[in-house]
């Protein structure tokens, strides 16, 4: 990972121009070779930075060099200041939270972004911007066998957004202004969220942000016999409960493969709820929505017919660098009469006649990048085909570590593995009184800080929990061995038992 190559006219202090393009060839082959090196080198590398709080700030200077420094020392300065803060998300054996996918095809169309660097915000901005996003976002929903009604040429469509906490943001505010048009916007104190407990914190955030009262998000607790799913018997009850106070139930949040256990929640029975009250159906897939491409996990959707919109993150999954969320819905008007404005210095011949998109008024910010590209060019240069080989051969990969798991009497598996992600835990000594809290937290840390494998947890009915998600790109079955074994031996020096 040197970096390194001639420098000369392209490298030297105070040489380097903002828009030359023989520098940029030079420099941008010098990145790529560092960047390829980065890749071929990331084993060696602790998975979790080890690095301290504050670390960088006693390795830099307190203030910006007034002249311009070499690309030779900065490349310097990557390798022995920066790199050591890194937790290598990429890692083959990186296992935490949910993986966040990096690929040859993404990194080009990332590459390719930042050299148009367009802010396009209405289609007039960039044409290409907005048209390849319309068509990309209905490629990407006949793969999933999305309802008809989610396309561009009917009354919803897709847009990309950066992240699932944007998407429900959004949803939660067209949703919202829906309501308020119905019953006069002084109902807001009224109006009622409903959520598994299991549901992303990102929906409390959102509620937080459109003025939904902190009392009226309903947290519904998880049925722990149905795998973490919640039950439609005990939404509904909520919503009577509400309904008998005066208030106005109006947005519901289901989950395909929720962040603790990757639980999916029951779509056609909670779809069938939200229609019964005129409620708003948002589904939140952003993990396991990449694996419904695979004809075998697309029952997982069934009942987003019922839905009002759907999201799932493509920069989870799906081998497309992040920031890429996909988000759709059954009728855009909601989100433009939430969400539009139209200033005189943004109008012009082709908005004012409505013939185009502006992705401007399907978003919070104004300005956007040309996103569509990356996935675009994912599904170009692997296809649909690869693509879901990637993803079955992730799942096989947990099967793997689940097996493996069940046949160590030490440990067990807390809920059925449904995608690639299995929870598991050390079992504790029946004496213990914290149910093995503190001893899963030591494997965990040990297995950590040796630097060999990020691993992350969770609580599930009380118990802590271990989250091996498998889904980096690089990942072979050595490496999940590799940290199965890891896990073993640290839980034997826990235990003091073979």
């Amino acid at each position: 990972m040197d970096g390194s190559g001639t420098s000369d006219g392209g490298d030297g202090g105070g040489s380097l121009r903002p828009m030359d393009a023989e520098q940029l060839r030079e420099c941008g082959h010098r990145m790529v070779d560092f960047i390829a090196d980065y890749y071929k080198s990331m084993e060696t590398f602790p998975v979790l930075s080890q690095v301290q709080p504050g670390y960088l700030k006693e390795l830099l200077p307190d203030s910006a060099p007034n002249r311009p420094d070499t690309l030779d020392a900065l490349f310097d300065d990557i390798r022995e200041k920066i790199i050591p803060g890194v937790t290598h998300w990429q890692s083959p054996s990186y296992f935490a939270y949910y993986p966040s996918n990096s690929s040859t095809a993404g990194f080009l169309g990332e590459m390719l972004s930042a050299a148009f660097n367009i802010v396009g915000f209405s289609w007039i901005t960039s044409p290409a911007a907005t048209e390849l996003e319309v068509i990309v976002l209905d490629w990407f929903a006949k793969m999933l066998k999305l309802p008809s009604q989610f396309l561009s040429d009917a009354p919803g469509g897709g847009v990309i957004q950066g992240t699932a906490s944007e998407a429900v943001l959004v949803v939660l505010l067209a949703a919202r202004d829906r309501t308020l048009k119905k019953h006069g916007k002084k109902s807001l104190e009224k109006l009622v969220v409903y959520a598994s407990d299991q549901t992303h914190s990102a929906l409390q955030k959102a509620c937080q942000v459109a003025g939904i009262f902190p009392e009226n998000f309903r947290v519904v607790k998880a049925d722990c016999s149905k795998n973490y799913a919640v039950a439609p018997e005990a939404v509904s009850e909520a919503i009577s409960v509400d309904l008998s106070s005066g208030l106005i139930p109006f947005f519901i949040c289901a989950t395909v493969g929720t962040t603790s256990s990757s639980a999916v929640d029951p779509l056609p029975e909670l779809g069938n709820i939200a229609q019964g009250h005129d409620m708003w159906f948002h589904i939140d897939a952003a993990y396991a929505g990449s694996a419904c491409i695979c004809p075998e996990y697309r029952h997982h959707l069934d009942g987003v017919e019922k839905a009002d919109s759907f999201n799932m993150n493509a920069h989870k999954w799906f081998l497309t660098n992040f920031d890429c969320s996909l988000l759709w819905v059954k009728d855009r008007s909601y989100l433009v009469e939430a969400l539009s404005t139209n200033p005189e210095f943004l109008k012009n011949k082709a908005s004012q006649a409505n013939s185009v998109v502006d992705f401007k008024d399907w978003q919070i910010p104004l300005g956007r990048r040309f996103r569509s590209l990356k996935l675009w060019m994912v599904l170009r240069l692997y296809g649909v085909e690869n693509l879901q080989s990637y993803i079955r051969k992730h799942i096989q990969l947990a099967e793997h570590f689940e097996q493996l798991v069940l046949s160590d009497s030490r440990f067990e598996v807390v809920t059925p593995r449904l995608f690639s992600l299995v929870c598991f835990r050390l079992l504790p000594p029946t004496s213990e009184y914290e149910g093995g809290r503190q001893l899963n937290y030591d494997l965990m840390d040990a297995a950590n800080s040796s630097g060999k494998i990020f691993i992350s947890h969770t609580v599930l009915a009380g118990k802590f929990v271990l989250r091996f998600a498998v889904g980096a790109p690089l990942t072979e079955e050595q490496h999940v061995d590799a940290a199965w074994k890891l896990l073993q031996d640290e839980a034997t020096k826990l235990s003091g038992s073979a």
